[in-house]
C-alpha cells in the first residue's frame, strides 16, 4: 500500500513516515501543496495524509483538485485546525477522515489501517464483480465469487 504524506513540518513528516515504514507501508513525502498535486498527477497512492496549512497551495485546494479526478484515493486530513467548522469543511470537500494536531501516533496508525482496510475491501468487491448492463432502472453488477 502506497501512502503520500503532505506535511510542511519536515520533522513531523519524517516521524510519521518512519512510523508507517516500520509497518511495511511504502511512503512518499512532500512539503507543499503544489508538489503534492504534481505527485498525485503522475503517481497512484492508496492514501494521502494531508496537512491543510501548506505553502504555495493550501491543503483544501489540494483535496478539492484531487477529488475532481480521483474519488477512490483515501484522504486523511491531519491539521492543527480543530474547529468543528474546519472538520466539516474538510469532510464535505472529500476527506475520508480528519485528525487534529497534536495527535497520538497510535491513533494515526489506527486510522490509517482502517482507511486502507476500507480501500482494500472496495478493490476486492470490484475484482469480484463485473458489469452486466444498464436497464434504465439501474446498473447491474454480478458477483464473480458466487
Amino acid at each position: 500500500m502506497r501512502i503520500l504524506i503532505v506535511e510542511d513540518e519536515r520533522a513531523l513528516c519524517d516521524a510519521i513516515a518512519r512510523s508507517l515504514r516500520n509497518l511495511a507501508y511504502s511512503v512518499d513525502c512532500c512539503h507543499d501543496g503544489q508538489e503534492a498535486l504534481d505527485l498525485l498527477d503522475v503517481e497512484a497512492f492508496d492514501l494521502v495524509v494531508l496537512d491543510l496549512n501548506l505553502p504555495r497551495i493550501d491543503g483544501m485546494t489540494v483535496l478539492r483538485e484531487l477529488r475532481e479526478t480521483d474519488c477512490e484515493t483515501k484522504v486523511l486530513i491531519l491539521s492543527a485546525r480543530g474547529e468543528v467548522s474546519d472538520k466539516v469543511a474538510g469532510l464535505d470537500a472529500g476527506a475520508n477522515d480528519y485528525l487534529t494536531k497534536p495527535f497520538g501516533v497510535m491513533e494515526l496508525i489506527s486510522r490509517v489501517k482502517a482507511l486502507l482496510r476500507r480501500s482494500r475491501a472496495l478493490q476486492d468487491d470490484r475484482r469480484n464483480s463485473f458489469y452486466l448492463g444498464d436497464s434504465g432502472a439501474g446498473t447491474y453488477l454480478c458477483d464473480r465469487t458466487g
